[in-house]
């Protein structure tokens, strides 16, 4: 009988780039320029990104795009989100006793990158595509700051990009 071994390391791979964009922008504004720069087709995707936290469920949002020929999938996510979750506050007053408060709380999908407004997330694109490019038509895009490639060696929550 043959024995199968199988190493966690190549689970580790990564097959993607994630671009850093800091932008004023609305989520699909943002994903209008982009298909305008880059001739690609981001929609709203139905499925949001849900990350449990201490104080509940965060929703990201996505714009996803599956480019068939070349086999690239393309993500604009949100980074940025907050949580409403219920705070009870014990008030000494003659009326009351206990309020109930409704306190929000920023959540990150990425927290190592807190002043990142959205990520460019692209699988598959390593011969196929120049970053540089990308970067630079991202600029191009008003109300855009900055953009830059993330080091993925950098990134402790990569489990928040598996989707």
């Amino acid at each position: 009988m043959a024995i199968h071994k199988l190493d966690f390391d190549d689970f580790d791979e990564i097959d993607y780039s994630l671009i850093a964009i800091h932008t004023s922008l609305e989520d699909y504004r943002l994903a209008y320029f982009i298909n305008q720069k880059l001739h690609v087709n981001l929609n709203k995707s139905i499925k949001e990104i849900q990350i449990t936290v201490k104080e509940g469920e965060a929703h990201f949002s996505r714009f996803h795009y599956y480019e068939k020929k070349k086999e690239i999938s393309w993500d604009l996510i949100q980074n940025k989100n907050e949580v409403i979750h219920q705070q009870k506050e014990e008030n000494q007053s003659l009326f009351s006793n206990i309020i109930d408060l409704e306190a929000a709380k920023k959540v990150y999908m990425l927290p190592e990158f807190k002043k990142v407004e959205y990520f460019l997330k692209i699988e598959n694109c390593e011969m196929n595509l120049n970053l540089l490019e990308i970067m630079n038509k991202l600029n191009t895009i008003d109300n855009v700051a900055m953009t830059y490639i993330v080091d993925t060696n950098r990134i402790k929550s990569k489990n928040n990009l598996i989707f």
